[in-house]
C-alpha cells in the first residue's frame, strides 16, 4: 500500500504542505474512506455523497488511529488541533489524483479489465495465472468504480509487479476517467451486452463506454478484445489506432482460441498449442462463457511476458473466483451453480447453457430472479430468457415482478406443473423443497438487488432437504 510522508502526499496533491516539520514528516501507511475498516496510520479521506458526509466521521477515524485527514476546504471545523490536516477543494478528486500520482511512481504493469459480463471472473483468472510468476495483486471484491479503482491503486505494494484492475461503469465517461487514473499497460474488454441499457439507452453507447478503457493506455499499450463479439470486432478490426490490438475467443479467427474443450460440473478443460505439443489446462469455472474469460486471461498473460504454457497451466490452479459468481456449491449429492451477484440477458443465457451442458442426467432446476437496469426492453428481455430457460431446465422457479414475464414465456414451452413464479422468497423456497431430489443440479441467478443467495443459504443450512 502507499507509504509516503504527509509532505510527499501534499506534493502529489499539489496542496499546501503542513506548517510544522513534525506534521510534514508524518508517515502515511495506506488510505481509508471508511471508519469501519480504517487501520492505525492510514490517511482518512471523508467522501461526500447524496445521503452522507464522511466529515461527520472524522472524530471516529482519529480515535481509531488515523494519522492524518484530508478535508474539503469549504467544510467547517477541520480537526487541526488533533491530527495533521490537508485542505483540498474536493476529497473525491483528491483521492483520484493521489491514486494517479502513486500509480505513476509504481513499476508494476497494470492490466485493466472491463466488459458487460465476465470482467470479475477474468480478473480472478488472470491474477491467478500471473501470480505463478509475478508478485501480483488484483481488485478486491467489486471495488471497480470511481472510488474503488483509486483505492485499489493505493493498496498496491511497491514491490508489486503485476496488478489486475477491474473497471465498471453506469454511464459514459466513467471508464475513461478510471483508465486515465490507472494508466494501464494493457486493457481487456470481455464483451458488450445488455447490462446498463437502462442507463445508456443502446448497445452502441455501451460499446462506446467500454472502449473508453483504451483512453488511458500507456504508450505502446495493448487492447485485448473478444473477437467473437460482433460489436467489438466491428469497431476494432481493420482500424488504425495508437495501441496494439489482440483478439481472443472461441473461433479460430482470433489470435487466441482453444483448440478443443470439455465442460464438466467441476470445471472446464481446454487445449492450447505451444508449438511443440498440445497442453491441456483446467479452470475452476463452469461453462463456455467462462472459457472465453480464460482465453482473455491467456492472451493477457502471454502478451505481458508469460510465454510458458506450463506456468499458465499451473497458474490456473491458483485461481480463486470471487464469491457468488459461477460458484459451485455442493450439499450432499445436490450441486448448485451460485451465480447470484448479477444477471443480464447475455449472462443468464450463458449460465442456462452451462446448466444444460454439465448437469448430465441430473434434474436441472433453474432459479431465476429479475434482471435490473434493462430500461424499456425489460419485459421483452425477460420473456426471451423464459424461452431460453425452457430449453435448458426441467424446472423453473422465477422470482420478482419482472420474472412473471419470464415464467409466462417458459410456461408456453414447459409443463405448467414445472414452472413457478413467486414474489415471496420464502414461498419459493418452499416450492423448491417440494421438488428437490438428491440428483438435482441447480442454477441460481439474479441481479444483486434480488439477493437470491438466500436460496443457496437456505439449502446450505438444511432449510430445503433433498
Amino acid at each position: 500500500m502507499i507509504r509516503r510522508t504527509l509532505s510527499q502526499i501534499a506534493t502529489m496533491l499539489k496542496v499546501q504542505e503542513p506548517v510544522s516539520t513534525r506534521e510534514a514528516d508524518t508517515v502515511i501507511r495506506g488510505v481509508s474512506i471508511d471508519t469501519r475498516t480504517l487501520q492505525p496510520g492510514q490517511l482518512y479521506v471523508p467522501i461526500v455523497g447524496d445521503r452522507f458526509d464522511g466529515h461527520a466521521f472524522a472524530d471516529q477515524a482519529i480515535a481509531q488511529g488515523a494519522a492524518a485527514v484530508l478535508w474539503n476546504r469549504e467544510t467547517p471545523h477541520p480537526p487541526t488541533d488533533r491530527v495533521p490536516v490537508l485542505l483540498v477543494e474536493d476529497t473525491l478528486s483528491a483521492i483520484q489524483l493521489l491514486a494517479m500520482s502513486y500509480r505513476a511512481q509504481l513499476r508494476a504493469k497494470i492490466i485493466a479489465v472491463t466488459g458487460s459480463n465476465g470482467k470479475t471472473s477474468t480478473k480472478d483468472m488472470l491474477a491467478g495465472v500471473l501470480s505463478e510468476r509475478y508478485a501480483t495483486q488484483k481488485t478486491s471484491g467489486n471495488l471497480n468504480n470511481h472510488l474503488g479503482v483509486p483505492l485499489t491503486l493505493l493498496s498496491l505494494a511497491e514491490e508489486t509487479e503485476m496488478a489486475v484492475v477491474e473497471m465498471g461503469m453506469s454511464g459514459l465517461g466513467e471508464i475513461g476517467l478510471l483508465s486515465s487514473i490507472a494508466m494501464p499497460d494493457a486493457a481487456i474488454v470481455t464483451n458488450v451486452g445488455d447490462a446498463h441499457l437502462g442507463d445508456l439507452g443502446s448497445k452502441a453507447n455501451i460499446l462506446q463506454a467500454k472502449l473508453e478503457i483504451a483512453q488511458g493506455l500507456r504508450q505502446g499499450g495493448l487492447l485485448i478484445y473478444n473477437g467473437d463479439d460482433p460489436l467489438l470486432s466491428g469497431a476494432l478490426e481493420g482500424k488504425e489506432g495508437p495501441y496494439e490490438k489482440v483478439s481472443f475467443g472461441m473461433s479460430r479467427r482470433n489470435d487466441y482460441y482453444p483448440l478443443s474443450f470439455a465442460l464438466y460440473a467441476s470445471g472446464t478443460t481446454f487445449a492450447l498449442d505451444d508449438g511443440d505439443e498440445l497442453t491441456t489446462l483446467t479452470i475452476p469455472a463452469v461453462g463456455r462463457h467462462q472459457l472465453e474469460n480464460a482465453m482473455a486471461a491467456v492472451a493477457a498473460a502471454v502478451r505481458v511476458g508469460m510465454m510458458d504454457l506450463a506456468q499458465i497451466k499451473a497458474g490456473f490452479h491458483k485461481v480463486e473466483l470471487t464469491g457468488m459468481r459461477n460458484e459451485i456449491v455442493r450439499i450432499g449429492s445436490v450441486q448448485i451453480l451460485n451465480d447470484t451477484y448479477k444477471s443480464n440477458p447475455a449472462s443468464a443465457k450463458a449460465s442456462l447453457a452451462a446448466l444444460s451442458a454439465v448437469a448430465g442426467d441430473k434434474t436441472r432446476i433453474a432459479v431465476l430472479g429479475d434482471m435490473q437496469d434493462l430500461g424499456d426492453q425489460a419485459i421483452d428481455l425477460h420473456r426471451e430468457i423464459g424461452a431460453c430457460a425452457a430449453a435448458h431446465a426441467d424446472y423453473l422457479f422465477a422470482y420478482g415482478p419482472l420474472s412473471a414475464y419470464l415464467a409466462e414465456e417458459a410456461g408456453k414451452r414447459m409443463k405448467p406443473s414445472r414452472v413457478f413464479h413467486d414474489i415471496d422468497k420464502q414461498a419459493m423456497i418452499g416450492r423448491i423443497r417440494d421438488v428437490l431430489r438428491p440428483d438435482a443440479f441447480l442454477l441460481v441467478k439474479a441481479s444483486r438487488e434480488m439477493k437470491l443467495e438466500d436460496v443457496v443459504t437456505a439449502l446450505s443450512e438444511g432449510q430445503v432437504q433433498p
